[in-house]
């Protein structure tokens, strides 16, 4: 019994189970793809990868929808592949992290990017930019058995105009590197999701923008931007 009623966890549906993946939490890769490290002023950090959070609870479905969020004048996409764990990672290694993964899905991680560049000019973490209510936008889950990471297209478009387009091939931190990386730090497991990082042609939506997006052999997703509350 609780004082106060709390929300459902999300679930994300999977392809080929009438049951779905609960969210535990959301994990997202930054600066993961040249080019993108690049068009934000950054070179990509090859020592080791970084990364920020997500609440689960800011995590919806497609077909999303979410008012312009306050406090931003800059909302920014970004497309990325989603990793979906099903086994038990802690400190694993990169040879056995890749059994780990339950599944894939293509995701969005929407950014007040104004709030993000500036508290990072300030060496403040980015969790007003990051984690925003709505901004994790999932498709349907394809398990890891009917799916292989190769170098699948990965595009996302505002309105009907391409804006993002590379390939998964690109990233620079892999699947099973991540993971490893990662599980030295948090015990990963069931319900955990990685976001893998977006590639380059980032950029703002305003309200009334239709954002739709996918990865060659994933579903699609989508995510109508409505007007500020």
């Amino acid at each position: 019994m609780t004082v106060f009623p709390m929300p459902e966890v999300p679930v994300i549906p999977v392809n080929g189970e009438t049951g779905g993946y609960p969210v535990r939490r959301i994990f997202c890769v930054g600066r993961n793809y040249v080019a993108h490290a690049e068009e934000m002023g950054y070179e990509v950090d090859r020592e080791k990868p970084f990364y920020f959070t997500k609440s689960a609870f800011h995590a919806q479905l497609t077909p999303g929808a979410m008012a312009y969020p306050g406090g931003t004048e800059n909302f920014h996409f970004e497309m990325e592949l989603a990793l979906a764990l099903g086994g038990e990672a802690w400190k694993i290694s990169k040879e056995d992290a890749a059994e780990t993964i339950y599944g894939y899905a293509s995701a969005l991680d929407m950014t007040r990017r104004d709030l993000q560049i500036s508290e990072r000019n300030k060496k403040r973490p980015w969790d007003l930019g990051k984690d925003v209510e709505g901004s994790g936008v999932f498709g349907p889950i394809t398990k890891a058995s009917d799916w292989t990471i190769g170098e699948q297209r990965i595009w996302l478009t505002v309105n009907g105009e391409e804006r993002q387009n590379s390939t998964l091939d690109l990233l620079v931190w892999k699947a099973p590197e991540i993971i490893a990386h990662l599980s030295g730090f948090y015990r990963l497991g069931p319900g955990d999701l990685i976001l893998t990082g977006t590639p380059e042609g980032v950029g703002p939506v305003v309200a009334g923008d239709r954002i739709e997006g996918g990865i060659d052999g994933l579903d699609g997703l989508s995510l109508d931007i409505r007007a500020a509350e």
